[in-house]
């Protein structure tokens, strides 16, 4: 294809895997033209912005990345066409050929004209240096504009988004929304410390567990013993085998035996688990590992594998805890003889069982994990949680005291750790040594002695007169009796040295509470306080305040788009599901963060105004959660046009009625819809009704969009007329389905999609497809756990909504 002769003339394809440009869109494939943003990072980073037009990928350099606030005129250089095949190209683009970096897909969907009537009026467009279009895309939505820049290079041009509801009020970052392994390939990639595969990313930080003072109990969690070793990540590829510690370091050297036997393995892996020395009693010998092999006779190398991340091209990080345990399963039978590496053992039983048996068999601790949980790669979740039979904490060696009496090298250790970033004295260490490793500790410091105090020299430190001190650097790991009201440890035995550590990471790590277990979360320049993460919410099925807030962490760009700019009710339940709620609508501006946005508007009940929460950022979806509110309840209008909702609402409530009966009369609903010829979208309520969505687009007021609803209900129920009222006194239609039109009133809210529901199973309001309203549907099978892996798996229901605005005038004057 000639438009394709500068892309080919650049490329060599015996080098690169980028596509050729063979492969042409046929006349049944949809006519819909796709478009995609490639994050590229080359000698320097930048997006690449292309529209499929006239069977290539019309392109665009943005260096900055496209913004979603309309102020920003993003810079965008033309570049040479691209074949249409190119729009689903992830992968790296090999040293010493054009381009060479890192691609990955920053978003992609579809795209329509807004002003030219076809294709050709917009290649004309093109010509003029001026294209208006809507992208329809997971990130980048609405109406946007490239301009040829005048007086500039001909290929200069401006992308430019604009005014509608997709727009962002403030200054938009794409960096923001780009996953951080994302990020360090390219940083990786351009440090060429190592050689990667052309579609290898860096291995991704593992998941980490948080400390609790309880195991939590359930049939969520299941248990494995905690073993007394070094966390070890590896990779199999073709490459062949690298071992990697928790910061990254090359732990090849230390155990060549377990590279050997893991380069039998016939498929390329990621796999985590734990290096242990131990004997045959599986008693660990934890001060042996930081010297590697060869390792005494008597004692046995264990690798613990307990969790796999990629298997062959395939990540499966989103998979739940019990699928990528049965996907590690199959890959382990492949393992020729395995003598080193080993399954993490499931331990049966309850959470007391379980810990009388680790006592037991003194054991260093137990891990209780989420059957349902995804790997939070780099992340401390709670979804894992650690408990230690024994204290232990790992510190920075700072110093070390002189010898005395009969013992050689040193006395004992002079231990510190970080505490805001700075680094603070936690006590002197100088029991658990023996001969070897007194000797060995002594050789690795006399590498970093230094004349200067690592501490403030006003902090005082045990027999200071008769301190080496040291580069902070070493790291090692003590056990101890407990923390003194000082923040110095007490009784503190030496453990081991940790190489797999980074000094800058040591912070005390304290027990999780079921009531004060903290965190801080920093989105942007915005930091979200949050609290009492173990508390539980949802007592039977053990679910806690940290998950639900993690659940709209994932669902932040499912659930914005309905929320955005519309006045929030928060339903709150700071003690959980089983405890009073009560809903919120004033919020104190002066007590909450500066940057969550409120509106004030006026109550025609009260006369006075009431300051809501707009909620059009994930802070602010988070700091909601964090207030206990379960649910998100919006308006149907916006805070700018109060009159003028967004969406009319018939809510089916069953009202004790036979569920079976609600699925049909959905189902007629659904069929007078059609005959209107108006596109209405369904989902559960989340509890035991349906809510059937309208989009209005501000068009008209909540009068006519009520009136408009009411006339449907009339309709339903002249259809159903046993099973269904309009009446809306519970009393008077008692097991008879509530047709309820009425949600369609100023200051009115309703559960918006995606939102999670104050309900036992943690249920979730649910976006459906018309076909699957069946009588097998189940409202309980959508839920917080069911949902996160239906929205990864299936495409969006609702996709067309926002195209589908009802013209309610043309449908009454049809009927």
């Amino acid at each position: 294809m000639a438009k394709l002769a500068d892309y080919k003339k650049k490329r060599d394809f015996k080098q690169t895997q980028e596509p050729k440009g063979s492969s042409k869109r046929t006349d049944n494939q949809e006519k819909k033209l796709r478009f995609v943003v490639q994050r590229h990072h080359a000698s320097r980073l930048h997006y690449d912005f292309r529209l499929e037009l006239d069977g290539v990928l019309k392109s665009w350099a943005v260096p900055k990345g496209p913004s979603l606030y309309p102020k920003d005129k993003r810079l965008a250089m033309q570049v040479e066409d691209h074949p249409i095949d190119y729009a689903s190209f992830e992968g790296i683009i090999p040293k010493g050929n054009y381009g060479a970096g890192v691609v990955t897909i920053f978003d992609s969907g579809y795209y329509e004209f807004t002003e030219a009537k076809n294709a050709k009026e917009f290649l004309q467009d093109l010509e003029k240096g001026s294209l208006k279009f809507k992208l329809q895309g997971h990130i980048l939505r609405g109406e946007f504009a490239l301009v040829r820049m005048k007086g500039q290079e001909e290929n200069a041009w401006l992308l430019i988004k604009h005014e509608d509801r997709y727009a962002w009020d403030e200054p938009y970052n794409s960096e923001d929304s780009v996953r951080q392994e994302v990020k360090q390939a390219g940083v990786e990639f351009k440090k060429e410390k190592k050689a990667h595969s052309q579609k290898e990313l860096p291995f991704p930080k593992p998941m980490l567990a948080k400390l609790a003072e309880h195991l939590p109990e359930g049939t969520a969690w299941r248990y494995e013993k905690k073993y007394d070793g070094f966390r070890i990540l590896a990779i199999r590829n073709e490459a062949g085998v690298q071992l990697h510690s928790r910061n990254g370091k090359d732990m090849n050297p230390l155990f060549p035996s377990l590279v050997t036997e893991l380069a039998s393995l016939d498929r390329h892996a990621w796999l985590d688990g734990e290096l242990v020395i131990e004997d045959k009693y599986k008693k660990p010998h934890f001060q042996l590992i930081a010297s590697g092999e060869p390792i005494p006779s008597h004692l046995r190398l264990r690798y613990y594998i307990f969790d796999i991340l990629r298997l062959e091209d395939d990540y499966v990080t989103d998979y739940a805890l019990k699928e990528r345990e049965e996907v590690l399963a199959l890959l382990f039978r492949r393992l020729k003889k395995p003598k080193i590496v080993q399954l993490t053992q499931i331990v049966e039983g309850t959470a007391q069982q379980v810990k009388a048996r680790a006592e037991k068999q003194q054991w260093e601790g137990v891990i209780a994990k989420d059957v349902d949980s995804t790997y939070l790669q780099g992340k401390r979740s709670s979804s894992w949680t650690k408990f230690k039979l024994r204290n232990s904490q790992e510190a920075v060696i700072c110093g070390y005291t002189s010898p005395q009496g009969s013992r050689l090298f040193f006395g004992a250790l002079v231990l510190g750790r970080y505490r805001g970033g700075k680094l603070v004295y936690i006590g002197n260490c100088g029991t658990g040594f023996n001969a070897k490793n007194l000797k060995d500790i002594y050789a690795a410091m006399q590498q970093h002695e230094n004349a200067h105090k690592p501490f403030d020299q006003d902090v005082a430190v045990a027999k200071e007169k008769e301190v080496t001190w040291l580069q902070p650097v070493l790291v090692c790991e003590v056990y101890y009796s407990e923390w003194t009201t000082d923040n110095h440890l007490r009784h503190p035995v030496f453990k081991g040295l940790r190489q797999d550590k980074d000094a800058e990471e040591i912070e005390k790590e304290d027990p999780m509470k079921n009531e004060e277990n903290n965190d801080v979360i920093t989105i942007g320049r915005k930091k979200v306080q949050l609290t009492n993460l173990n508390k539980v919410y949802w007592p039977k099925e053990h679910y806690v305040k940290g998950q639900m807030i993690a659940y709209y962490e994932q669902m932040v760009d499912h659930i914005l788009p309905f929320i955005k700019n519309k006045p929030i009710s928060m339903h709150r339940f700071p003690n959980g599901i089983t405890a009073e709620g009560f809903f919120q609508k004033d919020v104190d501006t002066d007590n909450i963060p500066s940057w969550v946005k409120t509106a004030p508007i006026h109550s025609e009940s009260t006369g006075k105004e009431t300051d809501y929460i707009v909620c059009n950022d994930k802070a602010t979806l988070l700091y909601i959660a964090n207030l206990g509110s379960i649910e998100v309840n919006p308006w149907l209008s916006t805070y700018q046009k109060p009159e003028y909702p967004d969406f009319a609402v018939l809510d089916l409530d069953p009202n004790g009625a036979d569920f079976q009966e609600l699925i049909q009369v959905a189902k007629t609903a659904h069929e007078i819809f059609e005959e209107l010829k108006v596109s209405a979208f369904l989902k559960t309520s989340g509890s035991t009704g349906f809510h059937i969505y309208v989009y209005l687009n501000k068009k008209y007021t909540y009068e006519v969009a009520r009136d408009f609803i009411e006339l449907v209900a009339q309709m339903v129920q002249e259809r159903h007329p046993d099973t269904t009222s309009l009446v809306r006194d519970p009393k008077k239609r008692k097991g008879m389905i509530y047709l309820d039109f009425l949600q369609n009133r100023r200051g009115q809210t309703i559960a918006a999609p995606y939102s999670l529901r104050p309900k036992e199973g943690a249920t979730v309001s649910t976006p459906l497809r018309w076909e699957e309203l069946t009588p097998k549907l189940r409202i309980a099978d959508y839920n917080i756990k069911t949902t996160l892996k239906r929205v990864k798996e299936l495409d969006d229901p609702w996709a067309t909504l926002w195209d589908s605005a009802v013209n309610i005038k043309q449908v009454l004057a049809e009927l």
